[in-house]
């Protein structure tokens, strides 16, 4: 049978970094390939190259007939390979349920509703997450994590599965019904490949064909029975470390498990009596019992999401307990208790440390935090930091970050930080989940040391069954009960099984609910479910004779559903975001408010007081007619040059008139006269304005004077008037809010755009658009379309608050208004989509995004500056951007009643700046990792 891959030469560089070097592999059609080796020897590099989602260096790889430089052909076959990444749900979307992400991805690979209702309840029965239906994947397990992530593979027929250390951090049951459930898949369809990178032996020793790596090359291929032959060993993984180059196994040493003393009457450091732990109406941690003496390893195994982490979480004070009694080292648990703290170390089940510190700085902030700031102590942490940095082997990388790390020397971290302040008590939530053999091993001799000679009482988790069996005793837990305490080989003894893992599984399937129990439960979820959902899965549609035009006619349609999925869950996100949420609409209505207020041109209700030196009734006639104006707020008269001075200084007025003595006389005489005024000039816009009402007002008094004192009757009949179109009262208002709108309307829509796609970039979901048959004009496009409906939203809401708020009448074309502002929101979000897709953070995307929106916005077009009085690089600017548009054609519909006869060309400009964006989006979006 032709060989489903071939590689040649491969070789893949991380900066100065070799991730893969000169591999050459076949790997023949239908069969079960299993990857096995350490952390970071570029498993998950190669896997990712085969998977398409990684562009190819140097090299050749076909994958399905093909290579995988030809983009035609990765698109070609994109639907049949699936590709489940390493890492914890690195593929799911934790704001929605089971069901959604399920949902989303069935759609994504084109499934109909009845098909995807089958294939979801298919896939979460045989997996125990169809309880969970409605679940959010946040709010799942590691190991529930990882059985969704194995379902959204799963979801469509490929003839390529992928699955980066699919069962890390699972347990032996789940990780059983995994490979029960790919078995059965593959005796439907003998021609599926299935390529594996695993960190569990007992695993790898299923699989029919197994690729030992190290270092980035390969070490050997072969069946199991060949590599075990080959290394003259009894189990996989004495042959893996037999494989590795000599360097490396001089610095493996067997695990040596000293027994405990049980001599020795030791004191009990933890115990727990009837602890229940209640999240609303589910049972998380129901009545459990148990003691550990101290020194002892006490082991914590059980199936997902039975409690072993909530049950942790209680017994260190982060989580305070619903029901029960719990004793921590002879005290009584209180979260309140820092005393007792200080005498127990945490390592979580996900690493927990700062990234941004290197590995002696993490060190070093955990030791202050648990130690006094004095010289001598000083010291001690000193020492302490060095002791731990040798103990652990981490001499030679404390100046290096821990993202830089592997995963088996992150985990030494966390162990020597837990370890720092000397506790008494150690809790281990699942340390060495995706941990390498040699890691793992290097790891429990620390252990074992720190309980046998340091009498360091270890409370741990986890899924190994080798480790499981090295503790003292073990508490084996399930749907948040104890099933049974003891040590490792009287557990085996009781259930007569042949391994530990063996009768861990018989203890979890005697847990298990009874068949009718189980239809009961799934008759009760299904409620409400479409009856499609109980028909069989349809035959594969035979397109062979199938008309050209009805398969276009499929294809778009299947391009519409892809479209619509993204825009689904979009929206999902969105709904269940309230930052983002309210930022859509309340953000706006406040900008709104402070904007169209703060930024007002009205020069109204100034204070001034008058220096009146006169004292005369003439003088009392000029100040009173300041005072008749509704510019102007009378304030206390001024009493001399210093009064004025400290008033105008303090803010207290805006303006000061100084009336001189002798006014009066000296302008019935017709003399000279000369009155000061005296501005705050520390806005100059602002101060021109009190100028010219100052102006106004006086020439309006000298017209009055003149009239009264002339003898001679004016016998013109000419009388010139000013009258303003538009805005008749000359109010800001009616300019300023009608370009607030397009402004709000550029910068929020494409602020909450801006983060649509760099979010997927940091929490690793962008792998979807990498390995699923969705194109990036359908990705993008999907992704908007539910900020472009908020948007429009806002903008309603915006108009109506214009009117009925701000009493700005609304004269022209409301539907074109609508239409014309239904393009814009589609370019401003299309520009945020630019800027999430150039963008590798949150953080620039949203900085980038303020700028390239308020800079136009404000500076270029004409919301206080015409576009045409502007010059330079700024005027080309402000007539190319589609906001200068809008804020005409606002102002326009608004103020002198336009509507689409005379704003055709608004409408032209905006419609043109939305396909570029788009397409700068597209080309800079990439299909592969780089």
């Amino acid at each position: 049978m032709k060989d489903v891959i071939t590689c040649e030469g491969l070789t893949v560089h991380y900066k100065s970094t070799t991730a893969i070097a000169d591999i050459s592999l076949h790997i023949p059609r239908g069969a079960t390939v299993g990857f096995i080796g350490p952390d970071g020897v570029g498993k998950s590099t190669l896997l990712s190259l085969i998977a398409g989602e990684r562009a190819l260096q140097q090299g050749t790889l076909n994958v399905l007939d093909g290579d995988m430089r030809e983009r035609a052909h990765r698109e070609a076959i994109c639907a049949d390979i699936a590709y489940m990444p390493q890492g914890l749900g690195k593929n799911l979307y934790p704001t929605l349920s089971v069901e959604e992400n399920l949902q989303f991805f069935a759609k994504l690979f084109g499934h109909g509703r009845a098909e995807r209702r089958k294939r979801i309840d298919n896939l979460t029965k045989r997996t125990g997450l169809f309880p969970f239906l409605s679940r959010p994947a946040g709010k799942l397990s590691g190991g529930m994590k990882q059985k969704l992530g194995l379902c959204c593979a799963l979801i469509h027929d490929p003839k390529l599965l992928i699955l980066d250390e699919p069962t890390t951090g699972v347990d032996p049951l789940a990780r059983s019904q995994f490979w029960r459930l790919i078995a059965d898949i593959r005796k439907g369809q003998v021609d599926l490949t299935v390529l594996v990178a695993t960190a569990y032996m007992d695993e790898a020793q299923q699989f029919e064909h197994l690729i030992a790596m190290n270092d980035g090359k390969v070490l050997a291929t072969g069946t199991p029975k060949e590599l075990l032959a080959k290394t003259q060993t009894d189990n996989l993984e004495s042959a893996f470390i037999a494989l590795l180059p000599e360097s490396i196994r001089r610095k493996h040493l067997p695990v040596v498990i000293t027994p405990i003393d049980e001599s020795a009457h030791a004191p009990i450091a933890i115990e727990a009596k009837s602890l229940t732990m209640k999240f609303g109406d589910f049972t998380a941690v129901d009545n459990v019992s148990f003691s550990i003496k101290k020194g002892e390893i006490f082991g914590f195994l059980g199936s997902n999401g039975c409690g072993k982490s909530t049950t942790m979480k209680m017994l260190t004070g982060l989580l305070p307990q619903t029901a029960g009694e719990a004793w921590m080292l002879g005290s009584v648990l209180d979260p309140n208790d820092i005393a007792t703290r200080y005498r127990v170390g945490y390592m979580s089940q996900s690493f927990s440390l700062y990234t941004e510190l290197t590995v002696e700085q993490n060190l070093v902030l955990h030791a202050r935090l648990f130690t006094q700031a004095n010289t001598q102590d000083n010291k001690q942490r000193e020492a302490r930091v060095q002791e731990m940095l040798e103990r652990f082997s981490l001499s030679h990388h404390k100046d290096a970050l821990p993202a830089s790390l592997p995963l088996g020397l992150r985990q030494r971290l966390s162990l020597a930080v837990a370890m720092v302040h000397k506790p008494e008590v150690l809790i281990l939530d699942e340390p060495t989940s995706g941990v390498d053999p040699i890691a793992r091993d290097n790891f429990w001799r620390l252990l074992i040391t720190l309980a046998r000679e340091d009498g360091v009482t270890i409370f741990i988790s986890t899924h190994f069954m080798n480790e499981a069996a090295r503790c003292d005793r073990i508490s084996l837990m399930h749907a948040g009960k104890v099933l049974v305490t003891d040590s490792p080989e009287a557990i085996v003894a009781h259930k007569q099984a042949a391994t530990l893992e063996e009768a861990f599984i018989d203890y979890l399937e005697a847990a298990q609910p009874s068949k009718d129990d189980v239809q009961s439960e799934e008759a009760s979820l299904k409620k409400g479910v479409s009856s499609a959902g109980q028909e069989a899965i349809p035959e594969k549609e035979n397109t062979s004779a199938v008309p050209a035009a009805t398969k276009q006619k499929s294809r778009y349609r299947q391009s519409l559903q892809r479209l619509m999925s993204y825009a689904t869950r979009e929206t999902l996100e969105l709904m269940r975001d309230p930052i983002r949420l309210t930022m859509a609409f309340l953000g706006s209505i406040v900008l709104m408010l402070v904007i169209g207020y703060g930024i007002t041109m009205d020069v109204e209700d100034l204070q001034y007081a008058v220096f009146d030196r006169d004292k005369s009734a003439i003088s009392e006639q000029y100040t009173n007619s300041l005072a008749g104006s509704r510019y102007f707020v009378t304030q206390p008269d001024i009493t001399s040059y210093e009064d004025m001075d400290r008033r105008m200084k303090s803010g207290e007025l805006s303006l000061a008139i100084e009336i001189p003595p002798d006014f009066g006389q000296k302008l019935y005489k017709g003399e000279n006269v000369q009155i000061a005024a005296w501005i705050d000039g520390s806005m100059p816009s602002r101060a021109e304005t009190i100028e010219g009402y100052v102006e106004g007002i006086h020439l309006t008094w000298l017209l009055e004077q003149a009239s009264q004192m002339s003898t001679t009757t004016s016998t013109s009949l000419i009388d010139v008037q000013s009258r303003y179109l538009y805005n008749p009262d000359i109010k800001s208002l009616v300019a300023i809010v009608p370009a607030v709108i397009p402004m709000l309307l550029l910068m929020i829509p494409a602020l909450l755009t801006s983060l649509a796609v760099v979010r997927e970039k940091e929490l690793g979901s962008i792998i979807n658009l990498y390995v699923t048959p969705v194109s990036k004009l359908e990705f993008l496009l999907g992704k908007q379309v539910p900020y472009i409906l908020t948007s429009f939203v806002s903008f309603i809401l915006l108009v109506l608050m214009a009117v009925y708020f701000f009493k700005v009448p609304l004269k022209g074309d409301v539907f074109a208004f609508a239409i014309i502002a239904l393009l814009f929101v589609t370019f401003s979000t299309s520009f945020g989509l630019l800027a999430s897709v150039f963008t590798n953070s949150q953080i620039a995307a949203i900085l980038l995004t303020t700028i390239g929106t308020m800079v136009p916005a404000v500076q270029f077009a004409g919301m206080i500056t015409p576009v045409s009085a502007l010059e330079g690089i700024g005027k080309v600017i402000g007539e190319m951007h589609p906001i200068s548009y809008f804020l005409l054609a606002s102002r326009g519909i608004f103020s002198k009643g336009l509507g689409f006869g005379t704003l055709d060309f608004a409408v032209y400009a905006i419609a043109i700046g939305i396909p570029v964006t788009l397409w700068l989006s597209v080309v800079l979006l990439k299909k592969q990792e780089r």
